[in-house]
């Protein structure tokens, strides 16, 4: 009989199935003690039956923990190892459904993170807060608690969510058992039925362990995490250690360029050249007033000066659009701005080049202040000291010849003395003459014969960098000293501002009947042409009286009817010849200005001293 027994074994029968030998044999009628020896046998052979499948459930057990330390050192997905270990606590536990939380630091509870054989939506996404239900109590105390019958176990608090999900999910037996990171539970693991069950210490065991490689999944995952963070944040760095190296490399080489131009003797224009070839894209430098000394600055707007203002209070590269501005000052006064449109966004580069060029403008300054104490030197020998010897040779050495026409202009004006000095010996370097300032005043000896229009521009120059008005008096020397025409320009830059005409520039010539009292050359017959010759030479041509109409006209203090009584014409006629002065003359003949100057070249007329001057 004993080998019935063994043949069940073999197949691995029911345990229900250990009972036909011992009905067979009672059916058979053997004897008391032979179904006896059966019963012993039956005992044995289900003691051996309930070893095997231990020992097998023992296997499949290590089986599964094997599998699981593999999907560990192969971690890639931290989700994938998860979804692995809860498929298998529900498999080995013969659970219908097992389920895994995590602890949420910011909120201070629990979420659902990985389910397997949930069928309830709101299950799946069940909160647990921290000592609330099954879950809750384990995740607080850190301690595994089983029930078979979870809605009569008084030993966990209730909540509405909790119980909703749990009916709605259907579970009844449930085991939890915390995962341990050393002594902090950072979650726990579910065994679950939906029917009445007690859960052995064996599982309890296996469950357990299952936990432990889920929080090692969890915390190999957090370092590796933590280890690609760092990793990536070293190659970042490396990356940008690396550009800024090559930006340094770059930077420097470029200076190195711009500076091995400077010393041989290379300039603004060189400097750009520079930096357009290694930045591409086009640059204009500009001057203390934003003026281009190189490069097209047609299209650049008004907001580029604030730009250049925020950048010299800043000490670095302002952008605007897609334009980059560096500018440089000392002491508070603009030197030069660089404005770059271009892609390449290498400020530094642009930065150096500005405090190269800003060098140049110093040191070009340094040599023209120097030469120009040289030429103001001898300007002013030339007006206090006119008979000095050497001077016609001294002023060769400075490429000025005085036997040439030139031009006397004296500035006056009342801002800063040294801005007008270096405005004025710049101004006289370029046109290859002289300046000097003076209290109150610079003075010029420019090339040329255009007494009045130089007067005007000059003052018109000068009060733009200054920014108040300079007033510009004038006058041509060589057929008159130096010195004598630097008295008759300072006469009328001193009936400029008398005039109220501050801000202005003026030689003698148009000043009217104010230059010719003021003129050294005295040119009466320049005046009276200037005043009345379109009158004087039609009566010429015409044989006409409008001259003598004239002189009646004032004489007889303005009125037209007593005119005509002593032109003995008639007052119409009067009338007529007046239209055709004033077509001759302009509007505003009669003015009080006007009508003072027609008297006085009447007078002179008269006297004959235009054919004496």
């Amino acid at each position: 009989m004993s080998t019935r027994f063994l043949e069940l074994l073999a197949r691995q029968a029911s345990a229900v199935e250990f009972e036909g030998p011992i009905i067979e044999a009672r059916a058979a009628g053997a004897d008391p003690a032979a179904v006896e020896e059966l019963e012993r046998a039956k005992v044995e052979a289900l003691k051996v039956r309930a070893l095997l499948r231990r020992r097998a459930r023992r296997e499949a057990e290590l089986s599964a923990l094997y599998d699981t330390v593999g999907d560990l050192s192969a971690l890639r997905d931290v989700d994938a190892v998860l979804e692995a270990i809860v498929h298998r606590a529900r498999r080995l536990l013969a659970a219908d459904a097992a389920y895994l939380t995590l602890h949420d630091p910011e909120r201070g509870d629990t979420y659902m993170r990985v389910t397997d054989g949930s069928i309830s939506a709101k299950f799946g996404a069940l909160r647990l807060a921290m000592g609330a239900g099954l879950g809750g109590l384990v995740a607080q105390t850190g301690v595994p608690y089983t029930t078979a019958e979870y809605f009569d176990d008084a030993r966990f608090r209730r909540e509405g969510d909790i119980d909703e999900a749990v009916i709605e999910e259907g579970l009844v037996a449930i085991l939890g058992v915390p995962l341990r990171l050393g002594r902090r539970v950072i979650g726990v693991l579910f065994a679950a039925n939906r029917t009445a069950r007690p859960f052995g210490q064996e599982e309890v065991s296996l469950l357990a362990s299952l936990a432990a490689h889920a929080a090692v999944a969890l915390d190999n995952a957090r370092l590796l995490q933590e280890t690609r963070n760092a990793l990536e944040e070293l190659s970042e760095a490396h990356r940008a250690a690396g550009r800024h190296a090559e930006a340094v490399e770059r930077a420097a080489t470029a200076h190195d360029r711009m500076t091995s131009l400077v010393l041989r003797g290379g300039g603004i224009e060189d400097v750009a050249a520079v930096v357009t070839d290694v930045l591409g894209g086009s640059l204009a430098v500009l001057d203390a007033l934003g003026r281009p000394l190189t490069g097209d600055a047609g299209e650049l707007d008004a907001g580029v000066a604030e730009a250049a203002q925020a950048s010299r209070a800043l000490g670095r590269t302002v952008r605007k659009g897609d334009l980059r501005i560096a500018s440089v000052d000392v002491g508070g006064e603009p030197l030069c701005t660089l404005v770059l449109r271009s892609d390449d966004a290498d400020e530094r580069i642009l930065e150096r080049a500005a405090l190269v060029c800003a060098l140049l403008l110093l040191f070009r300054r340094s040599v023209a202040e120097a030469e120009g104490r040289v030429r103001g030197e001898l300007l002013d020998d030339l007006i206090s000291h006119p008979g000095s010897p050497g001077l016609d040779e001294r002023a060769r050495r400075l490429g000025v010849d005085l036997s040439a026409p030139h031009v006397v202009v004296v500035v006056k004006h009342d801002a800063q003395r040294e801005r007008a000095a270096f405005w004025a010996s710049s101004e006289a370097t370029i046109r290859q003459g002289l300046a000097a300032g003076r209290a109150g005043e610079v003075v010029l000896l420019l090339p040329g014969a255009d007494a009045g229009p130089l007067a005007q521009r000059l003052a018109a120059e000068l009060s733009a960098s200054l920014h108040s008005p300079a007033t510009a008096g004038a006058a041509p020397a060589g057929d008159v000293p130096v010195a004598a025409a630097y008295q008759e320009a300072r006469r009328c830059a001193e009936a400029l501002i008398a005039l109220g005409r501050a801000g202005d520039g003026a030689s003698a010539a148009e000043l009217g009947f104010v230059g010719l009292l003021i003129g050294d050359g005295r040119d009466v017959r320049g005046f009276v042409g200037s005043v009345l010759g379109p009158v004087i030479d039609y009566d010429a041509r015409r044989g006409t009286a409008l001259t003598g109409t004239l002189a009646a006209y004032f004489g007889s203090g303005g009125s037209p009817s007593r005119t005509a009584e002593l032109m003995h014409i008639h007052v119409n006629t009067v009338t007529q010849r007046f239209d055709r002065i004033g077509r001759l003359l302009g509007d505003g003949w009669q003015e009080p200005e006007r009508a003072l100057e027609i008297q006085l070249a009447l007078r002179l007329h008269r006297l004959g001293h235009t054919t004496s001057a």
